[in-house]
């Protein structure tokens, strides 16, 4: 997010530090300094406010960062000479804005005004596309693509960072309630809430702290949580949070979200890292069903299984041939205090067992490699080598040394006697095949936090202050709307087909979808520069697409780009006085 044009690089030499990051060079600005208690000492709290001129190293590409440290220097006017490509790639973007309409995502953004919804659509279009969130490359997405915004306006990288700031709290509200609004709130569905976190290094983002992250890189982190309506295969809402909040604590907010919603007949499906009391009694205070997968080392499912154990394994009658999964349903309280009962549904896999059996004796190697390098050295070893092992130590001068350790055989026998076995809780009667259905659903959730990442050119935002983040997340919500949608139908299609062709899935389809293109003519119109092909025909098929309908649209689009506007530069002319 750089500006297209150079400052002077401010000579405060107390705050403003060079950091060079292969062949480019970034200018950082000291802010403050914030007391590290691990570390005892004051840490330098800095943002990147620029990146040096490759040609003077006096100058700098400032980003939005520069103009909120340094408000007083006056900028240049942006000059920006793109124009459109004589080549525009309609059939994807033909394809997003159909769902865009279906959705009716114009009308869930009513406050806004006309280039605001364009333009946050394109951005998510942007993402989907082109697998990226960098807003300095979407002008060159933007170059070879019609828009949505009015007169397929394109925007300068500046401008998205601005417009990005510009995005309130209001806004991503409204949108959520009249998303949420026009729902069935009477229908029975189910909804799977699940939360990842994403690593942060800018110095000045709120929400960014150090806390429990899945890919732990030693830098702070902000939650990001999904709820997605299994049932309609639609997400419903998305939240950031602190990174220190660890995932059990949030669920009571997100059901109070909707009961503020009006949904009345839901249940939540959810991993073992939402089980607990507390979260378990709130859910049937609120007349909520709830399916959870048992926390792995509780104790009390230990001796369920243990009580158990052999009378469901190898039982026919039993046997879950989707999942090649055995299982069973018990009827017994969840807590002591409970004044009624849960069910709780036991399972076996044999290539789980062999799989889990296997990590263990290999992490039992693995420590025992460990403690013979350490022997006679001083060294105290924590607990979970104390948990399979009775460890020696000898103290001799104040000076304590490991000599020596043994396997405690009955803890390792009891584990492996466990292994392959896992448990779901469900507040309703249901068999064990059903449940177990029922929560395997939970996978479109988990695709979502992928495609995410992967797809979207989520893994890194690449912002600098609160309200970018704030924004990207809910563009990002937005786009995992659509893209949600591109896979479930794709998928729904492939079922249908007595073969499974490779281009049926997300990012195949896109490319495929990306090669039906507008030519421009010597005149400037656009029009197509060849007929559909079988394989495109097929995939838009998929979305309720035909070759006439398509053909129709992209005379329409080619039309429009006739007549579109020129690229930021008419706002320096005075002809656009919206923007």
């Amino acid at each position: 997010m750089y500006y297209n044009f150079l400052v002077k690089i401010p000579e405060n030499t107390g705050k403003i530090s060079k950091n060079k990051r292969g062949n480019t060079t970034y200018i950082e600005f000291t802010y403050g300094r914030k007391y590290n208690p691990d570390k005892k000492y004051n840490v330098p709290q800095r943002t990147t406010i620029g990146k040096m001129s490759s040609n003077d190293d006096t100058m700098m590409y400032p980003n939005p960062n520069f103009e909120k440290y340094f408000p007083d220097v006056a900028l240049p006017e942006e000059k920006d000479e793109s124009s459109r490509s004589s080549c525009v790639r309609v059939g994807a973007y033909l394809v997003i804005q159909k769902i865009a309409e279906d959705y009716k995502l114009f009308d869930h953004l009513g406050n806004w005004d006309e280039r605001g919804k364009g333009l946050l659509l394109d951005l998510a279009a942007y993402s989907i596309v082109s697998e990226n969130n960098a807003a300095q490359h979407y002008p060159e997405y933007a170059y070879n693509h019609p828009l949505m915004t009015p007169e397929h306006k394109i925007y300068s990288d500046s401008t998205i960072s601005r417009f990005l700031t510009e995005i309130t709290a209001d806004d991503r509200v409204n949108f959520l309630n009249n998303w949420n609004e026009h729902r069935n709130h009477d229908e029975r569905i189910y909804i799977s809430y699940d939360s990842t976190n994403k690593n942060c290094k800018a110095g000045d983002i709120e929400k960014a702290e150090y806390g429990h992250p899945k890919n732990d890189v030693g830098a702070p982190v902000f939650n990001y949580s999904i709820a997605y309506d299994i049932s309609n295969q639609i997400p419903l809402l998305y939240e950031s949070y602190p990174g220190s909040i660890v995932d059990v604590s949030q669920l009571h907010y997100v059901i109070d979200k909707f009961q503020g919603y009006g949904y009345k007949n839901i249940g939540f499906i959810l991993d073992r890292g939402y089980f607990s009391k507390d979260n378990i009694k709130y859910m049937e205070s609120c007349n909520y069903d709830y399916v959870i997968m048992v926390k792995g080392k509780a104790s009390f499912v230990h001796q369920l299984i243990t009580d158990h154990k052999g009378e469901f394994e190898l039982k026919r009658a039993c046997f879950i041939k989707e999942y090649l999964t055995y299982g069973t349903t018990i009827k017994a309280k969840l807590y002591t205090d409970d004044d009624h009962d849960s069910y709780f549904h036991l399972y076996h896999k044999t290539s789980k067992e062999n799989a889990e059996l296997t990590q263990l004796e290999t992490m039992l190697q693995r420590m025992e490699n460990t403690m013979e390098k350490y022997k006679g050295k001083e060294i105290t070893f924590g607990s979970p080598y104390e948990h399979y092992f009775d460890l020696t130590y000898h103290e001799k001068a104040g000076v304590r040394k490991f000599y020596g350790y043994k396997e405690r055989a009955d803890i390792i026998e009891k584990e492996m006697q466990l292994c392959g076995y896992f448990t779901i809780v469900t507040s309703k009667n249901r068999s064990a095949q059903e449940t177990l259905a029922l929560y395997k659903s939970r996978d479109a959730s988990e695709k979502l936090f992928c495609s995410d990442k992967s797809f979207l050119g989520n893994h890194s935002l690449r912002v600098s202050g609160n309200d970018a983040l704030e924004s990207k997340v809910f563009i990002e919500f937005i786009a995992l709307i659509i893209r949600n949608k591109i896979y479930t139908l794709l998928r729904k299609r492939m079922a249908e087909m007595s073969k499974k062709p490779n281009y049926m899935t997300v990012p195949a389809a896109l490319r495929e979808l990306e090669k039906i293109e507008l030519i421009k003519q010597p005149k400037g119109h656009y029009k197509l520069d060849h007929a559909i092909t079988a394989t495109q025909k097929t995939i838009l098929g998929a979305f309720g697409l035909d070759e006439d309908t398509i053909r129709a649209k992209a005379i329409a689009v080619g039309q429009e780009l006739a007549k579109s506007a020129s690229p930021e530069k008419a706002e320096e002319d005075g002809s656009d006085q919206n923007d």
